[in-house]
């Protein structure tokens, strides 16, 4: 059974969206698959959109806080960002992992342009959480 938590800092983008690929990866599979931030800022709704651009729905996904969570119940902890890997609680005999992704609600302009950006990072994303359930 695959237990994976993804970490970011405000479980509104990133960690949203590697939960999103996820759970669509190992859907009709035993898995325990979550996100959480370091803060909840709310589901981004940028995010929203692109994951519905490739089939994914992570509408209804909570965004909460990694306190919110048992980290002790997954096997493979996976940080997305450097400021929650330096504030993720240290969690004995579990593994982890980190890739850091640029934030893409800090991104500037129009909302075309915050897009290719989302787009980007989203993709980004998809490529690390495939390598992921595999382990």
């Amino acid at each position: 059974m695959k237990k994976i938590v993804f970490l970011c800092t405000g479980n509104s983008c990133r960690s949203q969206m590697a939960e999103g690929f996820a759970r669509d990866l190992l859907r009709g599979q035993d898995s325990i698959i979550d996100s959480a931030g370091v803060q909840a800022d709310g589901l981004n709704p940028l995010a929203i959109k692109v994951m519905s651009e490739v089939g994914i729905d992570i509408q209804n996904q909570t965004s909460k806080t990694i306190n919110f969570l048992d980290l002790n119940q997954f096997e493979l902890i996976v940080t997305v960002c450097d400021n929650a890997r330096g504030n993720c609680p240290v969690v004995n005999d579990r593994k982890t992992m980190h890739k850091n992704f640029d934030d893409p609600a800090l991104s500037k302009g129009s909302i075309e342009e915050q897009l290719v950006v989302y787009r980007k990072i989203r993709d980004q994303i998809q490529v690390m959480v495939k390598e992921v359930v595999k382990i």
